[in-house]
């Protein structure tokens, strides 16, 4: 299984109703410093996973740029029940799910060095 699919597979188990961020994907895949190779493989993700469930760091809807019409990405979330401190940007307190925590995530772990 190659980094994108093991990014692809922590995503699909992102709970409805949550998010987490790019880092926090990598961290659980073993590669702490690859938000950037999670990013690149989400612009390359494949139909029906929800990558609407992925943000950046401080909760901000950076792949909504992928989403059409742009606002979908925010609907999606919305009709999930999640919250947001303002236009774009989800309250990370209330709805941040980290993969790390979940033991589900281990079977995908590769300590990779950055």
């Amino acid at each position: 299984m190659d980094f994108a699919e093991r990014v692809y597979a922590v995503v699909r188990l992102i709970p409805e109703g949550s998010v987490t961020s790019y880092g926090a994907i990598a961290r659980a895949l073993g590669s702490p410093r690859g938000a950037r190779m999670v990013g690149w493989a989400m612009n390359h993700c494949p139909d029906g996973l929800p990558a609407h469930r992925v943000v950046n760091r401080a909760g901000v809807l950076t792949g909504a740029i992928h989403f059409v019409p742009g606002e979908e990405m925010r609907r999606r979330l919305e009709e999930e029940g999640v919250t947001f401190v303002d236009d774009i940007t989800v309250d990370m307190r209330e709805h941040f799910w980290d993969p790390a925590d979940d033991p589900r995530v281990d079977e995908f772990y590769q300590f990779v060095e950055s």
